[in-house]
């Protein structure tokens, strides 16, 4: 039997092609109830596996929306006491931006620790989101395909 101190909560779960705020996500999913809030931000680096990269592009199936929170739902029921936001961007991004962010919140720390690293993990696993990495000189590749 749930009480409403064990109860977990997704407050917020989207794929977006607009700029992602981290700040409205960790003050979405905290709650006076939460002594924690843990929060990732997946940012697009400048290199990867010894090469320059210039920018990414991610890519979305129609019903990744639906995915992500399927998956934050999922989380959420392995984690009682949690309350989650996550959002991933598509689109063009540039070095530095944010590509994934969540936020999750819990009575105490290992409680959001491990709650986030789980949700970071199964998002990049199975949302249907696949990303090109641009190099210099005009040349792109897929990874992950």
């Amino acid at each position: 039997m749930n009480t409403e101190t064990d109860a977990s909560v997704v407050v917020h779960a989207e794929v977006t092609d607009r700029p992602l705020d981290l700040g409205a996500l960790i003050a979405v999913a905290g709650s006076d109830r939460s002594g924690a809030v843990v929060s990732f931000s997946g940012v697009i680096r400048n290199h990867d596996g010894g090469r320059d990269v210039l920018r990414l592009s991610y890519s979305a199936h129609p019903q990744a929306s639906d995915v992500i929170a399927r998956v934050a739902d999922d989380v959420a029921a392995a984690h009682p006491g949690v309350r989650i936001a996550v959002a991933h961007r598509v689109g063009d991004l540039g070095i530095g931006d944010d590509a994934l962010i969540a936020a999750v919140a819990a009575a105490h720390r290992a409680e959001a620790f491990a709650a986030c690293e789980d949700l970071v993990e199964r998002v990049k696993a199975q949302v249907p989101i696949w990303k090109q990495q641009w190099f210099p000189g005009g040349t792109s590749e897929w990874v992950g395909l």
